[in-house]
């Protein structure tokens, strides 16, 4: 099996996000830039991004922000690393809408495409019976557990390294809660990153 890694929403917006003039994925910010991307360089990894567009309208989430062409839009991944790009306009992986991703064209509402994400996976991460996504980012109570999700109703068996994922407050406790006690261990296998690196070996 081939482990495939999947990154989601790690872009300046949420990355760089602050609370009380703090950082609130500081923990999540050094172990990406000081262990697994490091990693990835060194061994030739690349990585499958899912972004968000979460411009309005989109109906029952007045969010509005993530704006292509702007600083918070952009992802926080070295550009070397990046392999293939998916874009989404929800929580959810499978909502995309027209004209997304395009800062000179006004959004369309976001509308459900499951065959259209599970076109990308096959091509961009292979099949269910080959391949073991990776998938990690912002936040594991949110948009990773959903694309965690998406990935489990296809077959997949997704890995989440706790070091590399964060929650949306910030919050090592919040996190460990999210991952130990509550449906992300239903979903994927949830291991720590000196595991993960022994698993692979």
């Amino acid at each position: 099996m081939k482990y495939k890694f999947v990154a989601v929403d790690i872009q300046n917006y949420f990355f760089f996000k602050k609370k009380n003039d703090v950082y609130i994925q500081k923990s999540l910010i050094n172990f990406l830039n000081k262990e697994l991307f490091p990693y990835f360089i060194k061994n030739k990894i690349k990585v499958d991004e899912i972004i968000s567009d979460y411009r309005q309208p989109r109906p029952g989430d007045a969010g509005n922000l993530c704006h292509p062409g702007t600083w918070g839009y952009e992802s926080a991944i070295p550009s070397k690393l990046r392999k293939s790009l998916w874009i989404k306009c929800m929580n959810s992986p499978i909502w995309i809408r027209d004209n997304i991703g395009d800062k000179n064209k006004k959004p369309g509402l976001p509308y459900p495409d499951s065959e259209k994400f599970g076109r990308w996976i096959k091509k961009n991460i292979g099949e269910p019976s080959k391949v073991i996504p990776v998938i990690f980012g912002l936040t594991i109570d949110c948009c990773v557990l959903s694309t965690i999700q998406e990935f489990r109703w296809r077959g997949y068996k997704p890995i989440v390294i706790i070091e590399a994922v964060g929650h949306a407050d910030g919050s090592e406790k919040d996190k460990k809660v999210v991952l130990e006690k509550t449906a992300v261990s239903w979903w994927s296998n949830v291991m720590n990153w000196n595991k993960f690196k022994k698993l692979i070996k």
